[in-house]
């Protein structure tokens, strides 16, 4: 029976998703020979080409893009195995802050990872408005947040930047009545945006609710009672964003940030900090496995 050599799947799966050699080479902290080796042994073993190398582009064959999906859980399960079986047993507790509007899809996926390096932590998840968040970081109470502001502080890093949109009922009219009635909780860090934004435009509004729940403000905008504004691509199912031709003033962008507390290299939080920065950021999610890194207990 042969077998699939590991460092040749990691080196496929590397080339795969950098888009070259040169790149996974850099990744990899291989030389570009050794990657190019590696592949060619994958394809002797295997005795099926997996890149199609007739243009400058690497593209996959069929046989490669076949192969992809094995060889990313593969190298997905070895390191979990590695971490788990070799790590050290770190026991304890990591608080960690999200808005709830970006907890998903990216937030699961690395408490997962998170997981399966560190079975004997615990995260504490809060969900709660950016506005609440950060006094408690800064109190201490919190080793990692994520925030949603325009102005973020010096010690924050920015992981992506989207634009803020005005959401409302699908197929509903209600950004078209004047005044516009806007919803939102009293703590949402949107709301002196959106506001300033309509009086700046001319338009009056009222306040559609007085709450500080996020499933009340979504049920009022879902029954067509009024508007609201959200982060482009964080909509829930039952909202849209609002199509108004321009008759509704642009909102600017937002900022997706972190902050993490300050305490030495190889803290456990910062481990979990560094999944959120790969995950949000779209870099290689295959972390250094902890094994890897000198942590402190």
């Amino acid at each position: 029976m042969r077998n699939l050599d590991m460092t040749a799947l990691r080196s496929f799966v590397a080339v795969t998703e950098h888009g070259g050699v040169t790149r996974a080479a850099g990744v990899l902290n291989f030389t570009q020979s050794a990657v190019s080796m590696q592949l060619k042994r994958l394809e002797e073993t295997l005795g099926l080409p997996l890149f199609d190398r007739s243009n400058r582009r690497i593209e996959l064959t069929p046989a490669g893009e076949q192969l992809l999906g094995y060889a990313r859980r593969m190298v997905e399960l070895n390191d979990e195995a590695m971490s788990r079986l070799t790590a050290p047993a770190f026991e304890g507790e990591v608080v960690l802050g999200v808005p709830h509007d970006i907890v998903y899809p990216v937030l699961p996926r690395v408490l997962q990872r998170f997981n399966a390096e560190f079975p004997r932590m615990k995260v504490q998840l809060i969900s709660a408005y950016t506005s609440m968040l950060k006094p408690a970081f800064y109190k201490g109470e919190i080793d990692v947040i994520m925030t949603t502001e325009s102005g973020p502080d010096a010690n924050a890093e920015v992981l992506d930047e989207r634009p803020l949109c005005w959401i409302g009922a699908p197929g509903g009219n209600a950004w078209r009545q004047r005044p516009i009635r806007y919803a939102s909780a009293r703590t949402c860090i949107f709301r002196s945006s959106a506001i300033r934004a309509l009086e700046g435009a001319g338009i009056d509004w009222e306040n559609a609710v007085e709450t500080a729940s996020d499933r009340t403000v979504e049920a009022t905008i879902s029954a067509d009672l009024a508007i609201g504004a959200m982060l482009e691509g964080t909509e829930p199912p039952m909202l849209v964003r609002v199509d108004h031709g321009g008759d509704l003033p642009a909102l600017g962008t937002q900022k997706i940030c972190l902050y993490r507390q300050a305490r030495g290299e190889g803290d456990v939080s910062s481990r979990l900090a560094d999944m959120l920065c790969a995950a949000f950021t779209g870099a290689d999610t295959h972390v250094r496995p902890l094994h890897e890194v000198k942590m402190r207990a």
